[in-house]
């Protein structure tokens, strides 16, 4: 399974501009500021410039499109979806109307976008019990909607010994692990959301 085509198709402030479509295919990548989410997004499309890596987190406040081809190559398949990267959340250094207006931006575009089919939540594994983090994921549980899934990954996973990774897994079984600098855990990440995608279109069969 790989992504054989990726690239930016349009950017929103808010749910109310963004791109109409009848597709359930969107997947959304949302994280803290700072967590790694731009990188793994170059990742996983093997496309090192097509979401920009800041060095000033939280510079970007727009919704980012991509439209993305996912390539079955055992049955030669191709899924499109579309990869939306949302803004990070948490950051500090903006005003507080200006980071309400975001916030509430986000959480709109969550809570009613029909679009979404899986809502991906990256947490730094160096710190998996943030409150910011947690009140993401209850907020996440709580508007999921039945033909909608959430996948928590840790990034940076380089950054923890043998030991660490291993205490981390068992906290959170369910949860999938990354390094995007080492290209550790793309490839599952890729089969897990073409695994969605597919089961998605053999339900409208």
């Amino acid at each position: 399974m790989d992504i054989v085509d990726a690239k930016f198709m349009t950017s929103a402030p808010n749910v109310g501009a963004a791109p109409e479509s009848d597709e359930q295919n969107e997947i959304v990548f949302m994280a803290r500021s700072n967590v790694g989410k731009s990188s793994l997004l170059n990742a996983l499309t093997n496309h090192k410039g097509l979401a920009k890596v800041s060095s000033t987190p939280g510079k970007t406040r727009l919704i980012n499109y991509f439209d993305v081809t996912l390539l079955n190559r055992e049955e030669d398949k191709k899924v499109n979806a579309k990869f939306v990267d949302l803004p990070g959340f948490g950051y500090a250094k903006v005003s507080k109307s200006m980071k309400h207006d975001w916030e509430k931006n986000l959480t709109d575009y969550i809570s009613t976008r029909e679009q979404i089919k899986v809502f991906i939540h990256l947490v730094d594994c160096r710190h998996p019990h943030l409150d910011i983090d947690t009140s993401v994921s209850q907020f996440l549980f709580d508007n999921v909607r039945e033909n909608q899934y959430i996948i928590q990954i840790f990034t940076k996973i380089d950054k923890l010994n043998q030991k660490e990774q291993n205490a981390l897994r068992r906290e959170f079984p369910n949860a999938m692990t990354v390094s995007s600098s080492k290209k550790r855990g793309t490839k599952k990440i890729i089969n897990v959301i073409y695994d969605l995608l597919e089961e998605k279109e053999k339900n409208e069969d």
